[in-house]
């Protein structure tokens, strides 16, 4: 497999998911600049956390003009999985690939913790395959992290099983029907705001971040 992780100004995740992408899955990983094209065939392309261009106008706005995007949509566009964490998943709002928004927490605060999470719906064809009593611990760490869409949007994306996440007990951001991640219609296109990549560490012990990647790329 090839991974491809697309670098942004103001990225600060992207090394991070590189490396445990290397040394947990010993499969090819490129790192892309956002003012660069691809046209090579990832079997994967990862948008990471981070403050891309500042977080100017809105958090994932300016990004998801990058020159970049235009290889992003071919790739998807020929079937490619994309997978937004954070302010990644920002910018997959911003530019449309998926619905709804993030925007400032309801305490207006940056938050910085670990949260719990539960899967979205046996119907998701990401997160579906765990077992419903199965709470993973991921950590956050965002500023406008709470999802916001239309009680119609929500409702079709209940109905239609893309609710790839949803906060379990504590809602740190506020997110209506306590949603932390969602996904396309095909399920190849899916974003969360907690960062799996920070919760893949044997040394502490927190490994639930592997348990979603195993699941985002065997899908």
């Amino acid at each position: 497999m090839k991974f491809a992780v697309i670098t942004f100004p103001g990225s600060n995740c992207d090394n991070d998911i590189v490396a445990v992408l290397k040394k947990n899955y010993s499969q090819k990983v490129d790192k892309i600049w956002h003012k660069d094209q691809f046209s090579e065939k990832y079997d994967l392309v990862f948008l990471p956390g981070g403050f891309s261009y500042g977080d100017y106008l809105r958090s994932g706005a300016m990004a998801s003009f990058s020159p970049v995007m235009k290889s992003v949509k071919e790739h998807t566009d020929r079937g490619g999985k994309l997978f937004g964490i954070c302010n990644g998943f920002q910018i997959l709002t911003e530019a449309g690939y998926l619905p709804g928004a993030l925007i400032r927490n309801r305490n207006l605060k940056y938050i910085c913790k670990t949260v719990s999470l539960k899967k979205g719906s046996e119907k998701n064809q990401i997160s579906g395959k765990l077992p419903i009593e199965k709470i993973l611990r991921i950590p956050i760490a965002h500023g406008d992290g709470c999802y916001f869409a239309s009680e119609e949007v929500r409702k079709e994306l209940k109905d239609s099983g893309r609710i790839l996440f949803y906060y379990e007990g504590d809602n740190p951001n506020g997110s209506l029907d306590q949603i932390a991640g969602i996904c396309s219609p095909d399920f190849k296109i899916a974003g969360m705001m907690p960062h799996p990549e920070r919760a893949m560490n044997e040394v502490t012990g927190e490994m639930d971040g592997k348990v979603v990647l195993d699941l985002v790329i065997a899908s």
